[in-house]
């Protein structure tokens, strides 16, 4: 029988505690005065034409698109694809021009470099960068002329690439699509989404550009590329107040995007390495914990060579996924722990790269998003001094300062992230305390057993009854309490 909900949780502020965990993280979750007062002069500022080799191309006329999330508002790329005669593909990424707006230097520049990132926390988003502009004048909205640094990409039928061009214009988004229906549509599980068949031409413009992305994500499988599928849930709200957790599913639409910024990412930090410049780049080393992942693949029947391999580990969890469905999810988040987090480097042109070894690249920027992540702003900054001959904008010595931080603050952004979906879970459970649910065994040890609900998809520790569970049970569990300010979900088995 259910127990009604634990009135001390009815009216906790979720946004409230977002703040506060912001402000103990060390972030600055408020926008100083000073700074939306300059944002709103930059907003002010017409994008102009500008004449000359290196001057703003006019390319309104061409038909973008973004696919994003619903609700996103900072969009930060647009795309466009053409084919060629010889049958490649020719991918033009819109990167939006945020340094046209935020100045090296500026009041905004100074409150991004101290946040470093946008931080996604369910019922809140803490932007970098003042809404003024990354959700108004530097972000790509549908019907805006907006200034962008595009980058030109020849995709081969057997998927290599080569850069193009890389040059500053003046864009125009023409659809703003969203990752849900275009992926259904690509799938061939839904009708063409309205906006796309409100558009001449689009239909056939996002046909070409999935054709390209299955291209580069068949020679990034084959390279090894990893495959993960890890279990994300973002709260469903009305009215401020969550009802759900939704499930994130990887689709078509998704893996188009994820595709275009790691061709565009990797072909970024080889142009800066051609023009002899210093460049920021992402790093996953070579994971140190690989006798661990070998360890899982033989508990489940697989072998993995004895020293590290891309390839063979993407084969093993394709076989996997394939295998089982249903507890990949946690095998995924399992390796991805194993391989260790990534971080930022200063990398000197002519250096021995030291690879992004989950992406099976050997040089990989953060180039594509400086609305939400300083690296990238940084990084476009670094560009359009390479574009122009320009002397570069920072020193070693700055930019190694500069990775410190950003490596540092994601560390903490996603301290605050995981803090506030557990929170958003406990609080949307803390009204079925008693119900019962059906669960999978995510961890056991002399430290706990944890499960994951299969509906909604919430994590919580199981206090009593868990002696014989092990990771990957099918269990019934029964919810004993929660306490939302700290994330904390309990469980005991239910026995009938």
């Amino acid at each position: 029988m259910s127990q009604p909900a634990d009135s001390r949780h009815s009216n906790f502020d979720l946004r409230a505690l977002a703040g506060r965990a912001m402000r103990d993280a060390g972030f600055m979750p408020e926008v100083p005065p000073a700074v939306t007062r300059e944002a709103r002069r930059a907003a002010e500022v017409e994008p102009a034409l500008e004449a000359g080799p290196n001057g703003v191309r006019d390319l309104r006329s061409w038909l973008w698109s973004s696919v994003d999330n619903v609700e996103s508002r900072d969009l930060d790329q647009i795309e466009f694809g053409r084919r060629e005669a010889d049958d490649s593909l020719v991918v033009m990424l819109g990167i939006a021009d945020v340094d046209a707006f935020a100045l090296k230097g500026s009041a905004a520049d100074e409150y991004a470099a101290h946040n470093t990132t946008s931080v996604y926390a369910g019922v809140a988003t803490f932007p970098m960068l003042p809404d003024e502009l990354s959700s108004d004048a530097t972000s790509l909205l549908p019907g805006a002329d907006r200034l962008a640094v595009v980058i030109g990409l020849s995709v081969a039928p057997d998927g290599s690439v080569r850069l193009t061009e890389i040059f500053r214009a003046l864009v125009r988004n023409q659809a703003k699509l969203d990752y849900e229906s275009v992926g259904a549509w690509l799938e061939g599980e839904a009708d063409v989404p309205a906006p796309v068949a409100a558009v001449p031409g689009l239909e056939e413009q996002l046909r070409l550009q999935d054709q390209a992305a299955q291209r580069l994500r068949a020679l990034r499988q084959r390279k090894g590329a990893l495959n993960f599928d890890t279990v994300e849930a973002r709260p469903v709200t009305i009215d401020g107040r969550v009802v759900d957790l939704a499930l994130v599913s990887k689709n078509r639409a998704r893996d188009l995007i994820e595709s275009f910024m790691v061709a565009a990412n990797s072909a970024v930090a080889e142009f800066l390495e051609s023009r002899g410049a210093l460049s920021i780049q992402r790093v996953v080393r070579v994971p140190q914990r690989w006798d661990r992942i070998v360890e899982v693949a033989a508990e489940l029947g697989e072998k993995l060579p004895a020293q590290p391999d891309g390839r063979a580990l993407n084969e093993f969890l394709t076989r996997r996924k394939k295998a089982d469905t249903l507890h990949f999810p946690d095998l995924s988040l399992t390796v991805v722990k194993l391989l260790g987090a990534g971080e930022y480097a200063v990398v000197k042109p002519g250096a021995p790269p030291e690879g992004h070894f989950g992406l099976a690249a050997a040089d990989y920027a953060h180039s594509t998003a400086p609305n939400r992540r300083y690296p990238d702003l940084v990084t476009q900054r670094l560009l359009k001094a390479a574009i122009a001959g320009a002397p570069a904008p920072y020193t070693e010595a700055e930019l190694k300062a500069i990775v410190r931080r950003c490596t540092e603050r994601e560390g903490a952004a996603r301290k605050v992230e995981r803090l506030l979906r557990k929170a958003v879970a406990a609080r949307l459970l803390s009204e079925r305390i008693g119900h019962v649910f059906d669960a999978i065994v995510t961890g056991a040890s002399d430290k706990g057993t944890w499960v994951r609900l299969l509906q909604p998809p919430a994590e919580g520790r199981v206090l009593r009854g868990e002696q014989g569970m092990d990771v990957g049970d099918r269990v019934r569990v029964r919810l004993v309490s929660t306490q939302p300010e700290r994330g904390f979900i309990d469980f005991e088995r239910a026995t009938a």
